[in-house]
């Protein structure tokens, strides 16, 4: 094969044949080089751009995904997602044995219901752009960028941190509403708080065209003391007034008091899960991974914050009955953890356990003013959400340091830091903190009433004393939470007739069950 190559190379035909071809090649590749490269110049022109309709570069600033920043939100998400968990565990300790099978099927339904009415339109009616009211754009998702604003975070995990958000204020609503609300009531209002009241009203603090976010001094609420917990607590404080106090409630001006609840272990593991999923709550707002300080900060405020208002609570309520109380005590970490949601960013250490003391008070004052006003709330979720929502939203006008500014994609921005009441800024930070809070918690209050009381006239909104004393599990949901085995089967309802709290005969199944179980 060697030798026939060096004969055929050493042919002169071959030789001008082999010249010939590959001069054609060569002259071939660089037409086809020099055509591409003046059609990229051509169309890289305003002429060009015009003949094409295109008119900006194809490669925008949203379309950039920041992959650390989008893993950041996500797995951030997930943790406020686990916070469902918490919450059921929390309201199933704070009530009776004959409601938990309701808590837990209300907690799921809520859960489901926010998935897609925020799908459809609350995400719109909260993030898309419109006017200063309501957003209208991004409807079912449609016409959604690659990234949410220039975050760097891909729009879907944005739209699942933010989800999440919205099931978190929907789920406080149920907290002062357990033991009395039919499950048909409970969904329909479900279906205004997660479609409507929060996404609005939500717009127009955290919606890119909301009205207190664009006032000349903006209104600031970090991660959501007035957004989600003050809108979820007032809702749940209209839908307590609504309902009206559970049979055999009596209140501590009467000689009473708040009745214990039957599990504080369940309740106890609920607040700590809870605390565990504000890790994703505060530092996920950020939105960026590599804000490395901020994420710092606002997970140490975090701490500090609930455990200053754990302590403080559990001191505070030792002189009137000298006894630990364990269920005050855990409200008043949760009580920290929603004051410090405001001002995480813009706190001091310091100032976040100034914070969580204030809020460790201002929870236990809070069940004592609903004692006095005869308004039942089972799990506290007015004095937890919605009054220490309101404490945490001020807070920033009087502790806010001056040294960090508005969070962006790789830290804070210092050209936009402003200062509390006590590091020299005086009263203007402040008065736009209280302007903000009374406008969304009396908006809130005010149609959250007008729903809570139209559901009521209606006749969907509470169950009727009998079932109420039979039981919401038994009656709206087919079976207790806890049974033994033997004695489940064969179970049958109070018979027609019977009044609740008489003992069925011998043989039917059926309980004795007393206003107090």
């Amino acid at each position: 094969m060697i030798t026939t190559l060096r004969v055929r190379i050493k042919d002169r035909e071959r030789q001008k044949a082999f010249a010939a071809y590959f001069t054609g090649k060569m002259i071939g590749l660089g037409i086809t080089v020099l055509a591409i490269w003046a059609i990229t110049w051509y169309f890289s022109t305003k002429a060009g751009a015009a003949m094409i309709g295109q008119t900006t570069p194809a490669l925008k600033t949203d379309d950039i995904i920041n992959p650390l920043n989008t893993t950041w939100v996500l797995v951030t998400a997930f943790l406020v997602f686990f916070m469902q968990a918490g919450f059921m565990f929390l309201e199933a300790g704070f009530a009776r044995t004959r409601e938990v099978s309701n808590i837990m099927i209300s907690c799921i339904a809520d859960t489901c219901l926010c998935a897609i009415l925020f799908w459809a339109f609350g995400f719109a009616f909260m993030f898309g752009t419109g006017n200063k009211f309501i957003g209208h754009e991004f409807f079912f998702l449609h016409g959604a960028p690659t990234t949410y604003g220039s975050s760097g975070v891909a729009f879907l995990a944005f739209f699942l941190f933010q989800y999440a958000f919205a099931d978190t204020c929907s789920t406080i609503t149920t907290g002062a509403m357990v033991g009395r609300t039919a499950f048909g009531g409970d969904l329909l209002y479900s279906v205004a708080v997660s479609g409507f009241i929060y996404p609005i009203l939500g717009h127009w603090v955290w919606g890119p065209d909301g009205w207190l976010a664009t006032m000349k001094t903006p209104f600031h609420d970090f991660a959501g003391s007035t957004v989600v917990h003050s809108i979820g607590g007032f809702i749940s404080l209209a839908g307590a007034i609504a309902l009206g106090p559970r049979i055999g409630r009596k209140f501590k001006r009467d000689g009473g008091g708040m009745p214990p609840g039957h599990d504080m272990t369940i309740a106890a593991i609920g607040g700590v899960i809870l605390w565990f999923g504000w890790y994703g709550f505060n530092p996920g707002s950020t939105l960026s991974a590599m804000d490395f300080q901020g994420i710092g900060r606002v997970a140490a405020n975090t701490t500090l914050a609930a455990s200053a208002a754990g302590l403080v609570a559990m001191f505070f309520v030792y002189p009137r009955s000298h006894k630990w109380d364990t269920g005050i005590s855990i409200n008043g970490f949760l009580a920290g953890l929603v004051a410090i949601t405001c001002p995480c960013y813009w706190v001091s250490p310091f100032g976040a356990i100034c914070i969580g003391a204030v809020a460790g008070v201002v929870v236990v004052l809070g069940v004592d003013l609903l004692e006095h006003l005869r308004i039942d709330d089972p799990i506290g979720a007015w004095p937890v959400h919605g009054l220490c929502g309101v404490w945490g939203t001020l807070s920033l006008g009087l502790f806010a340091t001056g040294q960090y500014g508005l969070p962006g994609p790789t830290g804070a921005d210092a050209s936009t830091a402003f200062k509390g009441l006590f590091y020299g800024g005086g009263f203007h930070q402040l008065q736009f903190q209280i302007y903000g809070s009374v406008v969304i918690c009396a908006a809130t209050f005010a149609i959250a009433l007008v729903m809570m009381f139209g559901l009521k006239a209606l006749g969907i909104l509470r169950i009727s004393p009998e079932h109420e004393l039979e039981g919401l599990d038994i009656v709206e949901h087919g079976a207790p939470a806890y049974h033994p085995e033997y004695a489940y089967m064969g179970y049958s309802p109070i018979p027609s007739g019977k009044s609740p709290g008489v003992a069925a005969p011998r043989g039917t199944g059926s309980p004795t069950i007393s206003v107090g179980e």
